[in-house]
């Protein structure tokens, strides 16, 4: 996944309402069950032998190696109490509580005269509800990063170069690119 994607699954950590597994085998055993018992698309999903999922389903194998330790790590936590995060992700973006906060390249294209050379900017800003909305469905559809990359663009041109509509509305296109960084905060 991207930074985008990673963002929102970062954010959505702080959303849940109990503990992911936390021994290997209880991660594995969760995964299995997210993936139809299937060892196979979960060994494919972690980069894995179909074998090395069920020495660690049966415990012969406690402590994978730390790269696919995070692997695991990450998928859990991506799995985890999905009706959980869709209600708190919907409470939020009906009421514009999704902040962005990013350091990213920032160009737009506008009227002649304007100064739209890209430059790096940290903006701290709430998604209108409509984009916030957008982000979400995008991020649970599978949308490539670029694609989340257009929508956080869009949600920023209008909440922070066009203050909600209130000034620049010769603004035509706000793109995004160089993400430095970009955490979300969810309140809901």
């Amino acid at each position: 996944m991207g930074k985008i994607g990673d963002g929102l699954d970062q954010a959505a950590q702080h959303v849940l309402t109990r503990k992911p597994p936390q021994s290997t085998k209880a991660r594995i055993r969760f995964l299995l069950s997210k993936n139809r018992g299937s060892t196979r698309k979960v060994a494919e999903r972690l980069g894995v032998s179909q074998r090395s999922v069920e020495r660690y389903l049966k415990g012969d194998r406690k402590n994978p190696p730390r790269p696919v330790n995070a692997k695991i790590d990450a998928e859990v936590r991506r799995l985890w109490q999905p009706q959980v995060r869709r209600r708190v992700e919907q409470r939020a973006a009906a009421t514009g509580g999704v902040i962005v906060e990013t350091r990213a390249r920032f160009g737009f294209s506008s009227a002649a005269g304007s100064t739209d050379d890209p430059r790096m900017r940290r903006i701290t800003q709430p998604l209108s509800p409509t984009h916030a909305q957008e982000l979400f469905d995008a991020h649970h559809a599978g949308a490539s990063e670029r694609d989340l990359e257009r929508i956080v663009a869009a949600g920023l041109q209008m909440s922070y170069f066009q203050e909600g509509g209130t000034r620049a509305d010769d603004l035509e296109a706000v793109e995004l690119t160089d993400i430095d960084y970009v955490e979300f905060d969810i309140r809901g």
